[in-house]
């Protein structure tokens, strides 16, 4: 609809253009920052690849070097040393690759070969490693230095030729074939070359003869080392059964055949190595009697060779993985080649040309005369600089070669740039490759072994292969597009709250418009489900839209205004938003909205009467609604039109596989950018159920200071320690994208529908929802990660008290999950292979952990009491237990509230003397002048992880100022919050966002006594006056009493928790069951109009077949709780036993803790003196006396990360920004009417 009336063409409101507009942009991510780190950060790279791949290639020349016979650092007799530091830089990358398949095979999965698979594998292994071994080894010691730079390039021989092969096989017309093929050519040039040169020297020279042919035929074997890479290609291509099950059976079995052929390169290096030397006349004997400086030299060398190579292959990944493949992969590379060339050239021809000049002679000095007046003459020993010796060592490999012959020169020279030319051609294809937001390893390398002989060229040939037609590649992903649903589940957030997710939704819209045609990857859909939207109305029998809801309905109209105006110009701007539709359902009503760039937005009004409320059971809604009516409906129907079952079959599948849910609290805060990497892993690896991105707390104060650090170092260390050893166990439903394949898979969705009837099910299902979900996902084999560059924002508790009663639910679902998991080991570690039982232990030992946190924080508060006050440790210990012991009892008889307020001053004092603590040790590092105390250790080594994990975070190192804070906090978190939390486990209220209830509800919760007796004699006038009613208003007036009679007696306000079994009944169930009030929808469409006269709506209605849908649905899983006061007693009652249970051995279990440490301390068991020493590490002559209790202050920084660990990465469900963010920590499992009565 234009904003220009109909009659005369002028703005509906010229005087209403100005605006108030909301930030839109992304305020959180420094941008500029950012651009400027990226391009320090490529520019670095760039220099680290170039710079390491010289160093690994110039030290391992410096070793064939020493090898040379002819060489005098090292003496004849000496040479085995530099052989063997040979043949540790061949095996070493054998040894890291072993390393690695075990380490995967233990936390991943791991399959046998087939013995088809292993002969053909170790096969080429052993081609290869025979090659290698005979050629670096054996050959390159007799060979020039410049042969042996540039014969490494000849490895690219085969490669070239199985290029060309590969794309033959394609019977496609590709772009790489012609340069596969001259590369083949000219690398069989530059052996030619080389043949000459060496041959026809001295043709009668058998010996050379023989390095010669050794040289060519080991660097052909060696190519052979790349094959799977071009095997691949030709088994995907192939019609034969054969190729094309081999090629599955290598592919899954990868892990076992990196482990035995690692063994076999690495037995196999050896034999030629031991073979070698006796043949040669050496003797192994020498190696144990060099002297030293010889040692030092070598030792230098082969350290510089193996880091250097290490590093080079993991930086030129990162290079691949930062999408800068040409610059800081490629370039690098082909330039190292050339540069290690020049490095030993220059030097060479300087010292030619220096001595030249000495002589101070006219006659003619030729590069034999020099060989032979000094290089060949000079003694052996190596005192002075090293350097010149190292030169003439160089030089004395070019003294075969007569340099002053243009012929030998031109030979040489046109060998090596024939192979550093066939290896440029043998791998443009790396120019075009195409790297996506996320590549896997494996996609970009064939092998993850990489050759510290030849650094540039394993990597460079070791990049994976790829037909590329003239018509290029298809799109990640096969150019499927991906459906998106975006759900958000709202309740009471605040105006501001909700301002932030619409403008996010609206965001993605402009960001992904629907129909345009260059945006193919995905479609989206946002629904919003709105829980308890409804309220009743005196006066009127129709049900409204409670406050919350309006203020939707009002930052709907609002955001639609500011994006759909943000390119046009003063007085183009458009004030009215074009026709949307208004439907009344079986669960309320539905509002659609078609946002500006065509994209729905759906909001589900609940009626609580009529549906079922609560977090879970709006996301079961959604389920079922998007996944089973939207997605299987559709197909159910052609197949009764007669459609294929199979074909329907493979297209479910397909789409299954490529809906998403993305999951959303109802403040949060995200960019598409977020939601595109998402989206993008799970594209990328196909038994992926869920991702989650990293969770950022907003807000302000003390609280949120204190959770932003706790949530950095939990995502920094501990979600990400799971997403490498094993699955994230919880993703988050503030932020996280389901898939709906994995939703659809056995015991998930369906199991998640189940109603709570145990104990248990309370704390595990309902208070910790999004951790449920995972644990099915992870019990059904799919995998949970974690996608780190992926941001969201949400609202963090501000007070101590709304964090507390956050917390205080999120314990018990979390540990309830992770036993549920743990007690599942042997089925969920044999059918999902990321949960291997490695990674299980380590979630045992995590767990155990977090058990004995409060025992460890009250060994930690004695050993500070005994550092401070210069007391016994017992006597500390007895101390520091007594006020948590006594919180602890006091517990069980207080209110929350004032649990809450005790805990508030406890922390106050826990605080200070964490401080006096931190301070004193700081001060005793000064005055004592040395850091080698255990208590100095620990806060030095805490201080550097912290600081060296913000650094290597630079958008989030700001937050390390944070970390002062949490660490004086470390007790009130650990200690106190733990005890709050057990013992309030049987309350099961939500404890946040239960403020600010509706109007009406309020004025009726306030009601004095007085008032109430005022209200029933009006009642009771108007009974007498029924006569003269009609019936239905007799109703009504009943109906009226009857609702008044169920008002609660506080004389505070009172909240409505969202969770609790009390709010599935009391006042609720009793109208359900006097009568239920069906809205009309001409009703609500004014109210909602009403809001502003930017909105026009049309009533709509469900077609028949999801009318029943719907109804079906609410009848069998969301069917309001019926009211059963004696099954509400029982459950109270059973929870308050599970609580008991529960409990007693937890701090049982602490109680033995602290009862074996104070043993320890009275009979002074374990006790331990240490020489404390200054900085120059010279003994002070004091000591510095450790016992077991003392040791407490250091391995308190153990329990804030392994406690972190099972309440911090709680899948960091900020509570605050969704009143039911249900994301486990110590939750609260209470059913006593009373103890509503203290939350507010």
């Amino acid at each position: 609809m234009e904003d220009i009336s109909e009659g005369n063409g002028e703005l509906k409101r010229p005087w209403d253009t100005c605006r108030e507009v909301p930030v839109i942009e992304d305020e959180h991510t420094p941008w500029k920052l950012l651009k400027l780190l990226k391009i320090i950060a490529l520019f670095a790279v760039a220099i680290i690849v170039f710079g390491l791949a010289i160093c690994s290639k110039v030290s391992f020349l410096l070793l064939i070097t020493l090898s040379h016979e002819g060489t005098k650092i090292l003496k004849t007799e000496q040479k085995p040393v530099t052989l063997l530091c040979v043949g540790c830089s061949l095996i070493a990358p054998s040894v890291l690759l072993l390393f690695k398949s075990i380490w995967k095979a233990c936390y991943k999965s791991s399959k046998l070969p087939r013995k088809s698979s292993a002969a053909l594998v170790l096969f080429f292994e052993f081609i290869v490693s025979v090659g290698l071994a005979v050629l670096t080894i054996v050959a390159m010691p007799h060979l020039d230095i410049v042969t042996n730079v540039t014969i490494l390039n000849g490895v690219a021989v085969l490669s070239a030729f199985l290029q060309a092969v590969a794309q033959c096989t394609a019977k496609k017309i590709n772009v790489f074939l012609l340069p596969s093929i001259i590369a083949s050519l000219v690398i069989i040039v530059g052996y030619c070359l080389f043949l000459v040169l060496y041959i026809l020297k001295d043709p009668t020279d058998e010996r050379t003869a023989i390095w010669v042919g050794l040289a060519v035929g080991g660097s052909i074997l060696v190519s052979f080392n790349w094959w799977e890479n071009y095997f691949t290609v030709i088994c995907v291509n192939s019609k034969s059964n054969f190729l094309k099950n081999l090629f599955e059976d290598l592919t899954k079995s990868q892990n076992m055949l990196h482990i035995m052929s690692s063994l076999f390169r690495i037995a196999v290096t050896a034999c030629v190595l031991g073979a070698y030397v006796p043949l040669a006349n050496m003797d192994w004997n020498i190696v144990t009697s060099i002297p030293s400086r010889e040692t030092r030299i070598v030792a230098i060398i082969i350290g510089v060779q193996l880091i250097s190579s290490a590093l080079c292959h993991w930086f030129a990944l990162a290079a691949c993985k930062m999408h800068a493949v040409r610059r800081c992969f490629i370039l690098p590379l082909y330039l190292a080649s050339l540069a290690v060339v020049v490095l030993f050239i220059v030097p060479v021809i300087l010292g030619y040309e220096d001595y030249k000049l000495n002589l101070n002679t006219t006659e003619n000095i030729n590069f034999t005369s020099y060989c032979a007046e000094v290089v060949n003459v000079r003694n052996q020993s190596l005192s002075g600089n090293l350097f010149p010796q190292l030169v003439l060592d160089v030089t004395q490999t070019l003294c075969f070669l007569d340099m002053s012959k243009t012929m030998d020169i031109g030979l040489l020279t046109g060998a090596a740039a024939s192979w550093w030319t066939g290896l440029v051609l043998a791998t443009v294809h790396i120019w075009y490759l195409n790297i996506y937001r996320i590549q896997k390893t494996q996609d970009l390398f064939v092998r993850r072994l990489y050759e510290g002989a030849f650094i540039e060229q394993s990597l460079l040939l070791n990049t994976r292969f790829n037909i590329q037609t003239r018509k290029g590649k298809k799109k990640q992903g096969d150019s499927i597009p991906a459906m998106l649903y975006l759900c958000a589940t709202m309740w009471h957030e605040t105006y501001e709250e909700m301002m932030n997710i619409m403008i996010s939704i609206f965001r993605l819209d402009k960001y992904r418009p629907k129909g345009e045609p260059k945006f193919d990857d995905f479609t989206f859909e946002a629904h919003i489900y709105f829980d308890d939207a409804f309220e009743n109305v005196e006066g009127n029998q129709d049900r409204h839209l409670n406050t919350y809801a309006k203020d939707l309905v009002k930052i709907i109209t609002e955001v639609y205004g500011i994006f759909k105006n943000l390119d046009k110009t003063f007085f183009e701007v458009q004030q009215q938003i074009p026709d949307q539709s208004i439907t009344e359902t079986p669960y309320g009503a539905r509002l659609v909205v078609e946002m500006p760039h065509g994209n729905n937005i759906i909001v589900h009004f609940k009626d609580k009467q009529k549906i079922r409320n609560k977090k879970r059971w709006s996301q079961v809604m959604y389920l079922y609604y998007l996944l089973g009516w939207k997605l299987m409906t559709k197909y159910h129907r052609l197949w009764k039109l007669g459609s294929n079952e199979n074909d329907l079959r493979k297209e479910i599948q397909r789409e299954k596989h490529n809906t998403y849910i993305l999951a959303l609290d109802g403040d949060t805060d995200f960019q598409p950018a977020a939601v595109m990497l998402l989206i993008d892993r799970l594209k990328m690896y196909p038994r992926v159920g869920a991702a989650c991105g990293r969770i950022h707390p907003t807000g302000s104060g003390p609280a949120v200071w204190f959770q932003k650090f706790e949530y950095a170092v939990s995502h920094w260390l501990q979600k990400t320690a799971e997403h490498v050893f094993g699955c994230v166990l919880c993703s988050p439903g503030c932020f996280s994208l389901f898939r709906a394949e994995a939703l659809m898979d056995d015991n998930v969705m369906k199991t998640y529908s189940t109603k709570s009837t145990e104990p248990s099910h309370y704390i595990q299902y309902d208070q910790g929802e999004d951790r449920w979900l995972c644990t099915l996902l992870l019990k059904q084999g799919w995998r949970v990660e974690y996608n780190a560059a992926s941001d969201a924002y949400t609202n963090a508790p501000q007070d101590f008290k709304e964090l507390y009663n956050q917390r205080k639910r999120w314990g018990p679902s979390t540990m309830a999950n992770i036993v549920d998991l743990l007690g599942s080991t042997n089925i969920v570690s044999k059918k999902n292979p990321s949960m291997s039982k490695p990674f299980m232990f380590y979630q045992l030992f995590a767990i155990i952990s977090a058990i004995l946190a409060p025992a460890t924080i009250c060994l930690m508060i004695a050993g500070s009491l005994s550092f401070i006050l210069d007391i016994p440790s017992s006597a500390a210990l007895v101390i520091a237990v007594i006020p948590p012991a006594i919180y602890f009892g006091l517990c069980f008889k207080l209110k929350p509230d004032t649990q809450i307020t005790l805990a508030a001053v406890l922390s106050v004092m826990y605080a200070f003397l964490m401080l006096v603590v931190t301070m004193s040790i700081i001060a005793s590092m000064v005055k004592e002048k040395t850091i080698l105390t255990p208590s100095s250790i620990f806060i030095v080594a805490m201080s550097i992880i912290y600081i060296v994990t913000a650094l290597m975070h630079p958008q989030e190192l700001p937050l390390v100022f944070y970390g002062f804070l949490y660490i004086i906090c470390i007790p009130s978190a650990y200690l106190l919050l733990t005890i709050y939390s057990m013992v309030n486990m049987n309350s099961v209220s939500w404890g946040t966002r239960e403020t600010k209830p509706a109007a009406t509800t309020e004025a009726k919760i306030q009601q004095t006594k007085s008032q109430k007796a005022k209200t029933t004699l009006k009642r009771l006038c108007s009974w007498m006056k029924c006569c003269k009613k009609s019936n239905q208003q007799l109703e009504n007036e009943q109906l009226s009493i009857r609702q008044e009679n169920l008002i609660p007696e506080p004389t505070q306000p009172e909240p409505q928790p969202q969770n609790t079994i009390v709010d599935d009944a009391p006042e609720i169930k009793q109208e359900i069951e006097e009568t239920i009030f069906y809205s009309a929808v001409q009703s609500w469409k004014a109210q909602v109009e009403s809001l502003s006269s930017d909105i026009q709506l049309e009533v709509d209605s469900l077609d028949e077949d999801e009318d029943q849908f719907w109804k079906e649905l609410i009848e069998k899983y969301l069917e309001p709780l019926q009211n059963d006061k004696e099954k509400q007693e029982k459950t109270k009652n059973e929870l308050q036993e599970l609580r008991n249970k529960i409990n007693f051995s937890f701090f049982f279990l602490n109680a033995l803790w602290l009862v074996a440490a104070f043993i320890f301390q009275v009979f002074e068991a374990f006790e331990i003196q240490i020489n404390i020493v200054d900085l120059d590490l010279k003994e002070t002559g004091a000591k510095f006396q450790k016992d077991s209790m003392s040791n407490a202050d250091s391995s308190s920084g153990f329990v804030s990360n392994t406690d972190l660990s099972n309440i911090t990465h709680e899948e960091i469900e900020l509570e605050t920004s969704d009143e039911w963010e249900i994301e486990s920590d110590f939750s609260e499992l209470d059913f006593e009417d009373e103890t509503q009565e203290t939350l507010t």
